[in-house]
């Protein structure tokens, strides 16, 4: 009797672990290459739409770790201007600030650490050159950098390298 219900249940057992799932996860792989392929970057930044487009940029830094524009809309292939002003008071050993533009792919967090040893060079670290689109120097209460550089179409992350600040002091830089 016992018999009659264990080759059912195996049966069961066997048919179910069979099933898988493999074939959905190929479509599902299928599906976001397709879509990405098709989207265009600056889609893919939710409020770019509202954001002017312009190449000469000027950015504010304060002492509650806050970029005052956290979305950037560039022409690709042509010079931009950004000036980062820090308008905090507080010293530039505690409170310093920079801005980073990386480049498309770079881990924010991984970046970030190398920085957090690079206090001789403004937080800018050697190691990671490759990884940079372009930087200012570190600003402290009062002082402005001024950089130019051109970017390639693509989303580039922006970040203040100083340590503790890029986990809330970031943004993004739509180049169409």
């Amino acid at each position: 009797m016992k018999r009659l219900f264990v080759f059912p249940a195996i049966a069961i057992a066997l048919s179910l672990a069979a099933c898988g799932g493999s074939d959905n996860k190929a479509t599902t792989t299928t599906t976001e290459e397709s879509t990405t392929a098709e989207t265009p970057a600056a889609e893919t930044v939710p409020g770019i739409e509202n954001v002017e487009l312009s190449n000469t940029i000027s950015i504010e830094s304060n002492d509650q770790m806050k970029f005052d524009k956290e979305l950037l809309r560039v022409k690709a292939g042509e010079p931009v201007e950004l000036t980062l002003k820090n308008v905090g008071t507080l010293p530039k050993e505690s409170m310093g600030h920079n801005l980073i533009v990386l480049k498309p792919g770079v881990d924010i967090a991984t970046f970030a650490g190398e920085a957090t040893a690079a206090a001789d060079a403004d937080y800018v670290p050697k190691t990671s050159l490759s990884s940079i689109a372009a930087h200012t120097k570190l600003l402290g209460p009062g002082e402005e950098d001024k950089i130019s550089f051109t970017l390639e179409k693509g989303v580039y992350t922006f970040i203040c390298s100083f340590p503790g600040h890029y986990g809330v002091m970031q943004g993004k830089i739509v180049a169409e």
